[in-house]
């Protein structure tokens, strides 16, 4: 007996019982109570005990020829050790069947029992004592009914084994249940507790995720922004700059020129208010006129990048004659034999040799500037190479804000492409880029 007492009290060194002052989430009680109303109770009940004890001292110390005051005392410190059942359970179980053969601790066996199965102990420890005392309730009312009762054997060994089995089985097997349901109730907890951290992760992650989504949003409509509206703005500097230096030499050129500049004025207001007509779509508002529908539907795709209306190889002649028309020197060299490409790749071409372009009216004015185009297997080649600038050169003063070279890199990386810029041994500027003919 000592030595499973030993084990079980090594193994519950400072585990709490029942679970009762579980309920909560803050500790507030003294000692090794987590609650103060368990605390509460236990003393409660170990007045009781000790009461109830103390009473039950006075036949045991007739019986044992002692003082009638050391059986008191004797039974109230007995009884007062059910005050530590939360904290030692196998000693308060140990002292109720160390007690019984003095008939007394009845309060302290019964709740003792069920701290002991109700706490966090090994089940084996548990059957131990329960046994343990099982037999002990058993031999002491056999002894103590034989004597006291005139009857026949089988009747005190029937009597004996209900009033064993009556003050040990009940409160062993509630505080089994009562243990098994706190600790799914733990588990239950717990598991919550892991969903909502697991769901607060999963929101934070989609916050980050659509802030990304916007990030990436703004980034691509500036490029698209960019791409459209720039290089038409930088033809009507270059026109404007050209239309003052012809103005008073020679009036029909600069009528022409100022036609261009307004043309291509009203191309570049009609994008631009297509472009905020596709960003305005999401959002709630009356129902869009036809043809501002058709104008979206026109332009959405500009945006999105992979639409099948959007600006094609096709269109590179215009683009190179705008540019031909504003003074500059371009020459176009087309090698291979053109074939269908994915509407996406031939967007991406058309603005990487636009935005080539827009670059050397601004920072190349007067420079000879040689666009090459290259329809290769599995592969589409271009390259946008200019001179250094003329001596004749009108320097338009177009500003730069320096996303040019980023936002074609990003274009053409984004299709798994290479994209390679620099200037030229020659003092001029290249930029090359070779896209993927089928995605």
């Amino acid at each position: 007996m000592s030595g499973v007492a030993a084990r079980a009290a090594r193994t519950l060194d400072g585990m709490t019982g029942t679970g009762e002052e579980r309920e909560g989430t803050g500790r507030d009680g003294p000692w090794w109570w987590e609650r103060r109303r368990a605390a509460l109770l236990d003393v409660g009940l170990a007045a009781v005990s000790a009461a109830e004890c103390g009473l039950e001292g006075l036949p045991f110390a007739r019986e044992a020829g002692i003082p009638a005051a050391l059986g008191v005392a004797f039974g109230v410190v007995v009884g007062s050790t059910l005050l530590l059942r939360r904290r030692w359970p196998v000693a308060v179980v140990l002292v109720g069947i160390g007690v019984a053969p003095a008939m007394m601790g009845f309060l302290l066996g019964v709740v003792g029992l069920y701290t002991l199965a109700a706490c966090e102990v090994p089940r084996r420890v548990t059957v131990t004592l329960g046994s343990m005392s099982l037999a002990a309730t058993f031999v002491v009312t056999y002894l103590r009914t034989r004597g006291d009762v005139e009857a026949d054997g089988l009747l005190v060994v029937v009597l004996s084994a209900f009033m064993a089995v009556a003050l040990t089985l009940p409160p062993v097997l509630l505080g089994l249940y009562v243990g098994a349901r706190r600790r799914l109730m733990e588990s239950l907890q717990e598991r919550a507790d892991s969903l909502e951290r697991e769901l607060s992760l999963l929101a934070d992650r989609a916050e980050e995720r659509a802030e990304w989504a916007r990030t990436e949003e703004r980034t691509r409509i500036a490029r698209e922004m960019h791409d459209v509206v720039a290089h038409r703005v930088s033809l009507m500097v270059v026109h404007a700059a050209a239309l003052q230096a012809v103005a008073e030499k020679d009036p029909g050129k600069a009528v022409r020129n100022a036609a261009l500049v307004g043309d291509m004025g009203r191309q570049a207001l009609t994008e631009l208010r297509e472009m905020l007509g596709v960003l305005r779509a999401g959002s709630p508002g009356p129902e869009p006129r036809p043809a501002a529908r058709g104008r979206a539907a026109r332009v959405a795709p500009a945006l999105a990048g992979s639409g099948e209306d959007g600006p094609r190889l096709a269109e590179l002649e215009v683009l190179v004659g705008q540019s031909r028309a504003a003074g500059m020197s371009v020459e176009m060299v087309v090698h291979g034999e053109a074939e269908p490409y994915p509407a996406e790749v031939e967007q991406t071409a058309y603005r990487v040799v636009q935005e080539a372009l827009t670059n050397c009216h601004k920072h190349a004015p007067g420079a000879r500037v040689v666009v090459r185009l290259a329809h290769r297997e599995g592969e589409f080649a271009m390259q946008v190479q200019n001179g250094p600038c003329g001596a004749d050169g009108v320097e338009p003063g177009l500003p730069s804000g320096g996303n040019g070279l980023v936002g074609m890199r990003e274009r053409v990386l984004g299709l798994g492409g290479v994209f390679v810029s620099g200037p030229t041994d020659e003092g001029g500027f290249k930029v090359s880029a070779v896209l993927p003919a089928s995605r």
